[in-house]
């Protein structure tokens, strides 16, 4: 686990409950630097196609969100900022105006096949895509599903990587279908050799 993802998750009460479920507690240290996200954090974010975004409105009200796009549509803008271009969706703008009032967000970026997930915690800001040509360009890995409304810029503060117990393999479409694009073909292979006897 990184430093300040341990700094701030590992509060009392959290070390609490450490202590009374396993007799002891972790110790973090405190650390002044934010996580910054090495090849392997930024590899991983650049291959996912969606993740789950985590806001908390002002009464305490958690919110979480799934995002998806093509991969990489989550970019890594360098080792403490990860933006991603906001499309139309459901015109609830929840995620929207909870980053109004409390900028904090946690983001869970899931491998289902490698059972591999990525937590993050950082600080959101919206900016209007109307006002912001250069990040509309920069994010625009969009594939005909409309211009973007909003750019999210998140500036990452911790990280930690889950360990894969309990992660359920599951597969896209596109991955079930390539598994199967050798398989399909030596069907169609073996029913022209006996088409043809």
């Amino acid at each position: 686990m990184t430093h300040k993802y341990l700094e701030l998750a590992f509060t009392p009460a959290v070390r609490a409950a450490q202590q009374q479920a396993y007799g002891r507690a972790a110790r973090p240290s405190a650390s002044a630097q934010r996580d910054a996200l090495g090849p392997a954090e930024r590899e991983f974010i650049a291959a996912r196609d969606s993740f789950y975004l985590g806001s908390v409105n002002a009464d305490g009200w958690p919110y979480i969100q799934h995002r998806g796009g093509e991969p990489g549509f989550l970019h890594v803008v360098d080792e403490h900022t990860l933006a991603f271009a906001d499309l139309r969706g459901n015109r609830q703008l929840v995620s929207t105006g909870n980053l109004a009032e409390n900028p904090r967000v946690a983001l869970m970026l899931m491998d289902y096949p490698q059972r591999a997930r990525l937590k993050l915690w950082g600080e959101a800001r919206v900016l209007q895509a109307a006002d912001q040509p250069e990040w509309v360009a920069r994010l625009s890995t969009n594939t005909g599903r409309g211009a973007p409304e909003r750019i999210f810029v998140i500036d990452v503060v911790a990280f930690d990587w889950n360990c894969p117990q309990h992660i359920t393999p599951r597969y896209s479409e596109a991955e079930v279908r390539e598994v199967l694009a050798p398989l399909e073909e030596r069907i169609a292979e073996l029913e022209r050799a006996l088409a043809a006897r």
